[in-house]
């Protein structure tokens, strides 16, 4: 059963608890979370499962390593746009229906990927793969309309999210053995069976729920915001060829996301039931955690998921490791930090709330990739692996998890899952970002040939840019303070 109180209502087999017309059946917590836990975990191995294998799979499908790069592209583009309407289709059409289909279509996305003849099958498998994109948004919302409890809310949202930066690094190192015995193939039939598993236990031992009333689905609005999301996400992704980038592309699809953007914004200002009211747009809630959360991503996702692993292979400026190397002693580390730190950092929220938590985890976070500079021109493995743990700890661990906590804390009660939808964008377009700025940086210094200067450039760029992110968390509200009168 649901934890409720004496203020909840009962409606035929459903009860409203905390704002929310959940279905009354005995779900104990323990079953919830094992629930939700497979169903992150199904989608955290389709995000990092194939890094190993990427290289392979361009021999095995006779594929460039473009092409294969515009696959991974297909998924997290995928990704951000499915979590910008499916959390609010599950408001008003059922969470745990919602979730359960967007996890059976995820295994068949696998199927698709797995059986692909060539590399244009495996593209629009991975597409249909990017239906997981919303998966641990929609967990955090079951969650929190099962447990009310605050304090225990924010420990188990840590223990749900602290996989979200990787399973303990397990699951590379998984996909690189089973791409080695089995070929790349094996990677996607493992991954439906996660899937069809996760879909199976969210449907068996998870609670419906849905708002209250729930009015009909805003799809103009939705439709609109895709492609306005879609069109910068992919201007982006040019943007990251650089030298080779198609700058009429660029600019045409840029102004077709504006042009979205702005009909999306009068289409919201009219219709009945918007997918996201004016109102809720304009709140320090909404822009206040949005912007903090990109800047977040732009300025640390490369950093530690492209230029420091880059060092630790460096035989001149780094530790001169082989590729398996500098994952098990950044990577790897980097990962177990986090998922070790993401329970301690909940139940941290819970008593010192989620905003002072977010706030040290992003000054920690500002030292750490600041610190990396003294990675440059050196061979220490324990300062490599010393430093990937403290960023692991510091935003994987505790940054990352408070801004998606603050994505359902901060959501009105009539409209809980808009915040957590466009945080989930805007994660993944800063992640996209950040390989477009950092990069760019490292490129234009490094090219007198000083490789360590590119380094410098593009740490110090993310280091000032978290630190921009810092200054914006706190133009993010105190739960509870900046509310509208439905919540």
């Amino acid at each position: 059963m649901p934890e409720t109180d004496s203020g909840d209502q009962r409606r035929g087999d459903r009860v409203v608890v905390a704002g929310q017309l959940v279905t009354v059946k005995r779900t104990s917590t323990a079953a919830l979370m094992f629930a939700l836990l497979v169903a992150c975990f199904a989608f955290q191995l389709n995000a990092s499962m194939l890094s190993p294998a990427l290289k392979g799979m361009e021999a095995a499908l006779h594929a460039s390593t473009a092409e294969i790069g515009l696959t991974q592209t297909a998924f997290f583009a995928s990704a951000a746009v499915f979590s910008l309407f499916l959390p609010r289709l599950a408001d008003l059409r059922g969470r745990r229906r919602v979730l359960t289909a967007m996890l059976f279509g995820t295994a068949v996305g696998c199927l698709v990927s797995a059986l692909a003849p060539d590399v244009t099958w495996l593209f629009v498998g991975r597409v249909v793969q990017g239906v997981a994109g919303p998966t641990v948004v929609l967990c955090l919302i079951m969650l929190r309309t099962h447990v009310t409890d605050p304090k225990r809310y924010a420990t188990l949202l840590g223990v749900i999210t602290s996989v979200n930066g990787g399973i303990a690094g397990v699951d590379a190192l998984a996909g690189g053995w089973l791409f080695d015995r089995f070929g790349f193939a094996s990677l996607f039939w493992v991954m439906a069976v996660v899937a069809l598993l996760a879909g199976w236990a969210v449907l068996a031992l998870t609670n419906e729920s849905t708002v209250v009333d729930p009015p009909r689905m805003d799809w103009l609005g939705a439709a609109l915001l895709v492609v306005a999301v879609g069109g910068l996400y992919l201007a982006f992704d040019q943007l990251a060829a650089l030298s080779q980038a198609n700058w009429i592309l660029i600019g045409l699809l840029a102004l077709v996301a504006v042009a979205a953007f702005v009909g999306f914004w009068k289409t919201e200002s009219r219709v009945a039931h918007p997918l996201v009211t004016t109102r809720y747009l304009r709140r320090r809630a909404t822009w206040g955690l949005l912007s903090t959360t990109l800047l977040t991503m732009i300025g640390v996702f490369a950093v530690m998921n492209q230029i420091v692993p880059a060092i630790a292979q460096d035989a001149d400026a780094g530790a001169g490791l082989s590729a398996s190397q500098a994952a098990l002693a950044t990577l790897t580390p980097y990962a177990l930090a986090g998922l070790a730190m993401g329970p301690l950092a909940g139940f941290l929220a819970g008593r010192f709330g989620y905003l002072r938590v977010l706030r040290v985890g992003l000054l920690i976070s500002v030292v750490g990739v600041a610190a990396t500079l003294l990675l440059i021109d050196s061979g220490s493995l324990p300062r490599l692996t010393g430093l990937s743990i403290l960023v692991g700890l510091s935003y994987a661990g505790m940054a990352n998890i408070m801004l998606n906590g603050l994505g359902v804390v901060l959501s009105p009660q009539d409209n809980p899952g808009y915040l957590p939808g466009l945080n989930a964008g805007a994660f993944n377009l800063g992640a996209g970002l950040s390989f477009v700025v950092l990069p760019l940086v490292q490129t234009v210094l490094s090219r007198s040939g000083d490789a360590a200067a590119g380094y410098r450039g593009g740490i110090l760029t993310g280091a000032g840019i978290l630190a921009l992110a810092l200054l914006a968390s706190c133009l993010i509200p105190k739960p509870g303070a900046d509310r509208s009168p439905a919540a």
